[in-house]
């Protein structure tokens, strides 16, 4: 039935399901264009599927904002794009397998050295263009080793099969109030990439992530690899608006049922709700299997009709319970916003996040698979 759902009641997301996440693809390209006007080059992270956003569609929103390069963290992620039909760079940045360099190599993506052995997999399979990365501090990827740093981009640039384009490093503070292990960490890969790039010209420096690029407004090298703040989301958790950003996400479902409930009526797995007065509660058929963490028992707000209530009981996998009170003239068929915007009130994933005690990615990252991903442009339903 369209528009509906079984049994005759009218209601649902957009395109008639129990739950869809709408994703403004204007909001990424209109993101993206303000990212672009502070770097020489914007690379838009669309790792994890864009962040939760869908990595195909969000991919071309930002490129049509100003975005020239994509990067991914996974082989898989970079055929995805190609399959796709999506041609602009891919910076492959994670950890691979040989079988995986195979992948990353056929999906025309440049990738990520920090070892010799990695360029005797890669100058083995042929070749390919490459970027070395200097660990100045993040202690994950990449070499803490200058010497060893220098020695790789000197392979790269005199063996005929490799193509040296970029150096890089990843910032581990740059979203804290305390600059100075960034600014430490700015220095450090500036002394090396500075030297580095008389001897290599046309080489690519690249370090600043969302946050380092929105707190000092202009970037310091070539290129800015922004993830977050493609989507609209506060790399410092607070208000995107303050930088300029839209939020391109929203999620909802619906009321699919109406439950009066008297004094010590519960709902939900283990009576977390028990009502101290009579109220009446909306059945919202979205939960933990959709991305909602257990941890917003009790602990979140939606938005119905324009107004906050309060999520109560327990979130199940398929199922939350929200507290109307009495006279609510809330009915079935109802949309519920659980992120997003509901005439003047607006719940982000910054919010969601600080009661999980998380970042606001995650809380975009965590919409499952089985959420459909409903794209528009601006206010414009499908």
């Amino acid at each position: 039935m369209p528009g509906g759902v079984p049994g005759g009641v009218p209601g649902g997301a957009p395109g008639g399901v129990r739950a869809a996440a709408r994703i403004n693809l204007a909001a990424i390209e209109r993101n993206s264009a303000r990212l672009a006007r502070a770097s020489p080059l914007l690379c838009a992270v669309v790792k994890a599927n864009a962040y939760g956003h869908g990595a195909v569609e969000c991919s071309r929103a930002a490129l049509a904002g100003g975005a020239s390069w994509l990067a991914v963290a996974a082989a898989a992620e970079a055929q995805e794009l190609r399959d796709a039909g999506v041609a602009a760079r891919i910076l492959l940045m994670g950890a691979l397998t040989r079988a995986e360099l195979e992948l990353a190599l056929a999906a025309d993506a440049d990738v990520v050295a920090w070892s010799d052995e990695f360029l005797d997999w890669l100058d083995g399979l042929g070749g390919g263009r490459v970027h070395v990365k200097l660990d100045s501090g993040m202690g994950r990827l990449g070499t803490r080793d200058v010497a060893l740093a220098d020695a790789l981009a000197a392979r790269i640039a005199a063996t005929e099969a490799l193509e040296l384009v970029g150096a890089m490093t990843h910032l581990a503070t740059a979203e804290e109030p305390d600059r100075s292990f960034m600014e430490a960490q700015i220095e450090r890969f500036a002394s090396w990439v500075g030297p580095l790039r008389d001897r290599h010209p046309g080489l690519i420096a690249h370090a600043e992530n969302s946050a380092a690029l929105l707190g000092a407004g202009q970037a310091r090298f070539d290129m800015a690899r922004c993830g977050g703040a493609v989507y609209g989301l506060d790399p410092y958790g607070g208000d995107p608006g303050d930088w300029g950003l839209e939020p391109a996400l929203e999620l909802r479902s619906w009321v699919a049922a109406l439950k009066h409930c008297e004094v010590g009526d519960s709902a939900g797995y283990g009576r977390r709700f028990v009502a101290a007065e009579p109220t009446e509660l909306a059945v919202v058929p979205i939960g933990y299997g959709d991305g909602l963490r257990r941890l917003l028992s009790n602990n979140a707000e939606v938005l119905i009709g324009g107004r906050r209530r309060a999520l109560v009981g327990t979130v199940s996998m398929d199922n939350v319970t929200v507290d109307l009170g009495l006279g609510s003239g809330v009915t079935v068929g109802e949309p519920v916003i659980l992120l997003g915007v509901d005439g003047r009130e607006r719940i982000g994933a910054e919010e969601i996040a600080a009661r999980q005690g998380t970042i606001n990615y995650e809380i975009t990252c965590a919409v499952s698979p089985r959420v459909p991903r409903d794209y528009h442009r601006d206010g414009a339903h499908p």
